[in-house]
């Protein structure tokens, strides 16, 4: 029976297991790897502390400070939770404990448990997406951009993501076409300046919805229609990038814990607490409208001490 589990090995997962480690709590964290979505990033420069550092290299840092105390947290990687239950509760203090089930076959009970499972990359669900991933539709830049050296590419996606996809294809594609529905785009203002300086961006389309992603053996276009005009356009390129955004990872609770509709769990800011007494979670699982490695770490540290907390309450 461990204290606390925790779920995820990224900047929200790693922050948990160091603050439960120093409250002494017997911890076992659960993860497939470690570093979270920013591990495939090429120049993270605002995490706090590192002037620019890659996300591989981020990644081995979680992995050692977590290992810097092994008399308290336990690593079960690789590994995928796929089901949280409650149990009855061992000692008889309360009405229940938490035993969460993995991929590898694996059962873990808990006090707690510290939900920090992060989200994965959405796709856009429309034809030739699955049919041309890997033969020109992509959804890492910093992995795939040299590929497309001196070729046509489109990025879809107006928020940050998509502007740091256009970021990692200037040094190799010979034109860039930016295609977002909205009306303005949504990334940092000093990276809009910086890509619209950059005469390989040829053109930012606005309020456009990609419908078709076409092709032969590669792709060789993509269709998108004006949301607001109805009108059909087709953008011939050897490459797309699809950045729109990402998708918790939280099936591993439905029906558990309350969701939002977009499938985050749903947490009291003040406490990082879940709608299950004893059960608290942070970063991009979560329903914090800001999804960065910073503010997912810190509300992986309120959520470690909320579980402590949590815990000298029940002894009492």
């Amino acid at each position: 029976m461990y204290d606390v589990i925790i779920v995820g090995g990224g900047p929200a997962g790693v922050a948990a297991a160091v603050y439960a480690a120093r409250k002494k709590l017997k911890t076992l964290l659960i993860t497939e790897s470690f570093g979270g979505q920013s591990i495939v990033s090429d120049g993270i420069q605002n995490w706090i502390g590192e002037k620019s550092i890659t996300g591989f290299d981020l990644a081995k840092k979680f992995e050692e400070h977590v290992r810097a105390f092994p008399d308290d947290v336990a690593i079960k990687m690789p590994e995928l939770v796929i089901r949280v239950s409650k149990i009855k509760c061992a000692d008889g203090d309360r009405e229940y404990d938490f035993e969460v089930e993995t991929d590898k076959g694996g059962k873990y009970q808990s006090k707690t448990l510290i939900l920090a499972a992060g989200a994965r990359r959405r796709r856009l669900g429309v034809p030739g997406e699955d049919k041309f991933d890997g033969r020109g539709v992509s959804f890492c830049s910093t992995c795939d951009a040299p590929i497309f050296a001196d070729k046509k590419v489109a990025v879809i996606g107006g928020g940050n993501a998509g502007l740091e996809a256009v970021q990692d294809l200037f040094p190799y594609a010979s034109e860039i076409y930016l295609i977002t529905r909205g009306e303005t785009l949504k990334g940092d203002p000093v990276i809009q300046e910086e890509i619209r300086n950059n005469p390989k961006l040829k053109q930012v389309i606005f309020n456009a919805k990609p419908y078709e992603i076409f092709g032969d053996k590669m792709v060789d276009g993509i269709k998108y229609q004006n949301v607001k005009s109805g009108e059909e356009n087709i953008l011939k390129v050897e490459g797309v990038f699809v950045e729109v955004g990402s998708v918790p990872n939280s099936e591993m609770v439905k029906g558990f814990v309350e969701l939002d509709q977009w499938g985050q769990v749903k947490i009291d800011s003040k406490h990082a607490a879940a709608s299950v007494s004893g059960i608290f979670a942070a970063g991009d699982i979560t329903d914090d409208p800001y999804k960065q490695n910073n503010i997912s770490a810190g509300d992986a540290v309120k959520a470690a001490l909320a579980a402590y907390g949590y815990l000298l309450k029940r002894k009492k």
